[in-house]
């Protein structure tokens, strides 16, 4: 009986491996495919004599683990292009939240939209990514501010990733902003999502995580200490939007609940890093937000490389700050705007990226990892972020099984 389920051969292998030189090459290679999952990895001249039951050739195509990206909010309605607009005539992302816009914008049309209809608004975002050879999608509520909002987001959520074929992890954002009803009353709206929102959730398992915005136009750190204090009683892990647009101290919050990862830090300080670097947790560099609001203040690479920090990618996607369904883009932006190299945008968007979400078992190509490949028409894993706007996936498998294109 064939040893494995499948074979693939003549191709070059991307590895991705920490432990191995830059991306852990290995040039006329073979993978074999057991049960979903890697069972042999190697050059096709040290191949095992077993055989499997579907053998196929690659055409010496270049394979990558596939693509993970870590931060989106693809799940909404509305549009928010007229603020787009009115940031480039000069008003600022604070005035437009202030005066009822940004965030508070979304949340009343996707109060609105039906479970249906967010589904099918965000199906074609979804299959967007995994034509760029995303395999994993992080998709947080976050634009309901109520409890049957938020779970019906988180709902869609769950059942994008089953019909697009990509796996989604989600993650509960109810303190995104501070809701019309609750203005004036942050400190209420917190109460409320520790002894209703969160406990429903935690119960439903609809959320693999839970994170917050720490931002003088959103929560405090205290607020979020007290929402981090309570998802830990109940045992989901935690993320943090932080150091966005000021210095609130949000990346050291973080690493105080041995956070799964803090997202933006422009404005980090080298405490905050250290922090970080001490519990684990991985920086998530958002360059498509960065672009969208015109910002000048680059997060503090140096320190997180320094310091040992993992940093990873994502695109961002949202409908305010960063309208890009691309994680492929914000590799791209990533290496023009913060001066990653190649080899870092693709760790960002692999391993580095499964670590944010908390998972181990993806991210590189090797003997017990999940089989999620990714085939590229490139000469070089380096082109990844070095091309934009240009189809060159070939294949992308999800557990070993084709779902692109």
């Amino acid at each position: 009986m064939p040893r494995w389920d499948q074979l693939f051969t003549d191709l070059r292998v991307a590895t991705m491996r920490p432990d191995l030189p830059g991306y852990g090459e290995i040039e006329d290679g073979a993978i074999a495919i057991r049960d979903g999952r890697i069972d042999w990895i190697g050059p096709r001249n040290a191949l095992p004599g077993d055989g499997a039951r579907e053998t196929r050739e690659f055409g010496g195509r270049w394979v990558t683990p596939a693509l993970i990206d870590c931060h989106t909010h693809l799940v909404f309605a509305g549009d928010r292009s007229a603020e787009f607009e009115a940031r480039l005539e000069g008003a600022s992302y604070e005035d437009i939240a202030r005066a009822g816009g940004g965030i508070l914008s979304t949340v009343r049309a996707t109060r609105d939209a039906s479970a249906e209809t967010l589904f099918d608004i965000a199906l074609p975002r979804i299959r967007a990514l995994a034509a760029e050879g995303v395999a994993t999608v992080e998709i947080k509520s976050g634009y309901g501010l109520d409890l049957d909002t938020e779970i019906r987001m988180l709902e869609v959520a769950r059942r994008l990733g089953a019909t697009a074929g990509v796996e989604v992890r989600t993650t509960l954002l109810a303190a995104h902003a501070v809701p019309p009803e609750y203005r004036g009353r942050a400190d209420d709206y917190i109460d409320r999502i520790c002894e209703a929102l969160l406990p429903a959730v935690a119960a439903s398992g609809l959320a693999d995580a839970v994170d917050a915005y720490c931002e003088t136009i959103a929560f405090d750190a205290s607020q979020v200490a007290r929402l981090f204090t309570r998802a830990r009683e109940l045992g989901l892990p935690i993320k943090l939007h932080a150091d966005q647009l000021s210095d609130t101290g949000g990346a050291a919050l973080a690493a105080s609940f041995d956070a799964l990862s803090a997202d933006h830090l422009e404005y980090t300080n080298t405490a905050g890093i250290e922090a970080m670097a001490a519990a684990g947790s991985v920086a998530v560099l958002l360059p498509g937000a960065f672009l969208t609001l015109g910002e000048t203040r680059l997060p503090p690479i140096e320190a997180m490389r320094q310091h040992g920090v993992p940093i990873a990618v994502a695109s961002d996607c949202n409908p305010g700050t960063s309208p890009i369904c691309s994680l492929r883009t914000a590799m791209m932006l990533a290496s023009r705007q913060f001066r990653l190299t190649p080899l870092e945008c693709l760790a960002g968007a692999t391993r580095h990226a499964a670590r944010a979400l908390g998972l181990d078992d993806r991210g590189t190509l090797e003997a017990g990892k999940r089989a999620d490949l990714a085939a590229w028409d490139i000469r070089h894993p380096r082109e990844l972020s070095y091309w934009f706007g240009t189809p060159q996936l070939a294949e992308l498998m999800v557990g070993g099984q084709t779902t692109r294109p």
